[in-house]
C-alpha cells in the first residue's frame, strides 16, 4: 500500500474527485435514512432488527458506491483513512463535510415522514439506563476500534487470502457494534449518524461522546493495524509514515471498494 502525499491538492481538478465527493454525500444520506428510520417507535424495533438494518445498509451503500468514492459513509473511517495516509487530507475533509450534510438530509427527510406524535429526536444517540458519559465514551471508541479494524484488515490490497464479500463483512461489524452498544448509548459509532439526527431534533446533550469517542478508536485502529498487524508492518514503513515520504502516488484510494473497476486509473481493485 503506497500512501497519499497528505497536502496533494491536484485531484481537485478531476471530475471523477467531485462525484466521488457527492457519492458518498448520497450513499451516506440513504444508508442514515433507512438505518435510523429503522429505529423510530412506528417500526416497533427490537435490538436485532435495528442491528442488522444498520449492518446491512451500510454493506449495501458500500457495493453501491465503492467503485466511485470508496464507500466510507463514516468520519471515523475517513478521519483514519487521512491518518494512514491511504487517502489525501483535502478528499477526506471533503468526504466528512458530504457525510455530515447527507445526514442532516437524511434526518429532516424521516422527520417529514414521520408521525409528528412518535418522531421524538429522531433516534439521536444518548446515554442509557444510566450509563454516564465516561462509560458512554468507552463504548464508542471500543466498537469504532472493532469496526475500523475489521475496514483495514479487510481492504487490505497486499493481502491475498481474503474471501467473500468484503462489504459484507464490513456490514456485520457495524451490526455485532450495534448488539453491543444500543443499550449503552443507542450506538453512535459514526459521527455523521450521532450528527443529523441532533441537528435536525435539537438534542445535543453528551454529543461529544459520539465524535471523540469513534474518531480516537478509528485512529488508533488504522495506526495499530498498518504498524504493527498488517502482513508488511515494518519499521522503515513507519518512518516512512512519520516522515511523510510517499514515493510514487497509491493507486488505490478507494479502500473499501470491493473488486470494482476503479475508472479514473483503470486498475482493478482485488
Amino acid at each position: 500500500m503506497k500512501r497519499e502525499r497528505p497536502l496533494d491538492i491536484s485531484e481537485i481538478t478531476l471530475k471523477s474527485f467531485w462525484i466521488a465527493v457527492y457519492g458518498e454525500f448520497q450513499a451516506t444520506m440513504l444508508f442514515i435514512l433507512m438505518a435510523t428510520g429503522s429505529a423510530m417507535s412506528v417500526n416497533q424495533p427490537s435490538y436485532l432488527h435495528v442491528s442488522l438494518t444498520f449492518g446491512l445498509s451500510v454493506a449495501t451503500m458500500i457495493q453501491a458506491v465503492g467503485h466511485i468514492s470508496g464507500g466510507h459513509l463514516n468520519p471515523a473511517v475517513s478521519v483514519a483513512m487521512m491518518v494512514t495516509r491511504r487517502i489525501t487530507l483535502l478528499r477526506g475533509v471533503l468526504y466528512v463535510v458530504a457525510q455530515m450534510v447527507g445526514a442532516i438530509c437524511a434526518s429532516a427527510i424521516l422527520r417529514g415522514i414521520t408521525p409528528d406524535a412518535i418522531e421524538g429526536d429522531l433516534a439521536a444517540n444518548k446515554m442509557m439506563n444510566g450509563v454516564s458519559p465516561a462509560q458512554g465514551f468507552g463504548v464508542e471508541l471500543l466498537i469504532t476500534f472493532q469496526f475500523i479494524w475489521t475496514v483495514f484488515a479487510t481492504t487490505d490490497d497486499e493481502r491475498t487470502d481474503v474471501k467473500g464479500s468484503r462489504a459484507l463483512a464490513i456490514g456485520i461489524s457495524i451490526a455485532i457494534g450495534h448488539m453491543l452498544a444500543i443499550g449503552y448509548t443507542n450506538c453512535g459509532l459514526n459521527p455523521a449518524r450521532s450528527f443529523g439526527p441532533a441537528v435536525v431534533s435539537g438534542y445535543w446533550t453528551d454529543h461529544w461522546v459520539f465524535w471523540v469517542g469513534p474518531l480516537l478508536g478509528a485512529v488508533l485502529a488504522g495506526i495499530q493495524y498498518d504498524f504493527l498487524l498488517a502482513p508488511t508492518a515494518t519499521r522503515e514503513r513507519f518512518r516512512e509514515f512519520i516522515c511523510c515520504d510517499s514515493g510514487a502516488p497509491a493507486v488505490m484510494v478507494n479502500p473499501v471498494s470491493v473488486e470494482m473497476t476503479k475508472e479514473t486509473t483503470g486498475t482493478t481493485v482485488n
